[in-house]
């Protein structure tokens, strides 16, 4: 038996509300990496755990990688 693929859906395909999900979702999906890229970009590299290059790329990943960077890249003051 011969699976099916599923259809790629089209950005008209979708509802009003799915439309509406999918802009809110990429609006703070980059605003979370601008955030955070703009952050690790001013911050001095004492102040991140490992390497900046590294957080750089990872913030790249959706929503994990500046979430990750907020949590657990940044020295806490002491």
């Amino acid at each position: 038996m011969k699976k099916q693929m599923k259809k790629k859906q089209r950005w008209e395909d979708l509802s009003p509300s799915q439309k509406v999900a999918t802009v809110v979702a990429g609006t703070i999906q980059i605003a979370l990496a601008l955030s955070a890229w703009v952050d690790l970009a001013q911050r001095p590299a004492d102040e991140v755990n490992g390497p900046k290059g590294l957080w750089g790329v990872l913030i790249a990943v959706n929503f994990i990688g500046p979430i990750a960077y907020f949590v657990g890249g940044r020295r806490r003051s002491s």
